[in-house]
């Protein structure tokens, strides 16, 4: 099916709140074949508990959120021997079969132009594919591959050196919209990425909101987005229409207050250095099927 030499570093994060479900995704993820993986554990607070034999542990003193503890468990399987691909992995997510990253890497080498792979996201009981699931605008048909311009960055497959080169996760953003941030640096190094929905990793169809910081969260990383990451006429662009949008999906006006204070958090800085894409990213992430204004 694919190499059997091919190397994949693998990262997972806790915070030793999953007692059921960790365990579960660490025994399918260590019963994998035909690929060489090398897995690390990030405590993202805390002294990472339940790690199995053989697999390597790195506690952070502090929460430092889910992006920048990705990136700091890439960097210590960086250097001489790591991976030629970088796996991440939600701790509440299941492989169901034993070939999952096997396939991931073949997809790899049939798409070379690819930064990343995405799988399709299932939950497990239902079956059930969420729309939020699927890194397209034309979400309706969740069993469509192709080309794609961001990632649900939970589980993906992603190349080493891509993903070295775009300079890894915006450790600034905590959680929400970070793979929208690294998707458009991918592309902006004239890659792709893409969609192998016959490929399925189970994960619980959990509501993002149950998160105390969402609304803020979702709301300030959106403006940090557009200006980290876009073309200075396009940022006005982009944060009226994501207003709108959130004006007309967000149901509860407490919630809607709290969207509005991020966006307020958003505007006052801090989102670290501007690198905006080009413009001609701009035309072939439009081309591709979602220009990034929505």
């Amino acid at each position: 099916m694919t190499d059997p030499k091919a190397t994949v570093d693998v990262v997972v994060l806790t915070m030793n709140d999953r007692p059921l479900a960790f365990p579960q995704a660490m025994a399918s993820l260590l019963a994998q074949q035909d690929v060489e993986s090398r897995v690390i554990i990030v405590g993202n607070g805390v002294e990472p508990d339940q790690v199995p034999a053989g697999v390597r542990a790195v506690a952070l003193p502090v929460n430092e959120g889910i992006p920048q503890g990705r990136n700091v468990g890439a960097d210590a399987l960086a250097g001489s021997g790591c991976g030629e691909f970088v796996f991440f992995f939600d701790n509440d997510a299941v492989l169901p079969a034993p070939d999952v990253l096997a396939r991931l890497v073949a997809e790899a080498r049939r798409h070379p132009e690819a930064a990343y792979i995405q799988p399709r996201i299932a939950d497990p009981d239902t079956g059930v594919t969420l729309r939020r699931w699927v890194p397209r605008l034309r979400a309706g048909d969740v069993t469509r591959p192709g080309t794609i311009t961001v990632m649900a960055e939970g589980v993906v497959l992603i190349r080493r050196a891509d993903y070295e080169r775009a300079g890894g996760w915006p450790g600034r953003f905590f959680l929400f919209h970070e793979g929208i941030d690294l998707s458009w640096r991918l592309w902006d190094l004239g890659r792709t990425g893409w969609y192998a929905p016959d490929i399925v990793i189970h994960h619980p169809a959990t509501d993002p909101a149950r998160h105390t910081t969402f609304y803020r969260l979702v709301a300030r990383n959106r403006v940090w987005l557009a200006y980290r990451r876009l073309p200075a006429p396009l940022i006005p662009v982009y944060l009226a229409t994501w207003t709108l949008l959130s004006i007309t999906r967000i149901r509860s006006r407490a919630n809607l207050a709290v969207w509005f204070a991020g966006l307020r958090e958003g505007l006052k800085g801090g989102h670290g250095q501007r690198r905006p894409m080009s413009w001609t990213t701009v035309l072939r992430l439009t081309r591709a099927g979602r220009p990034p204004i929505i």
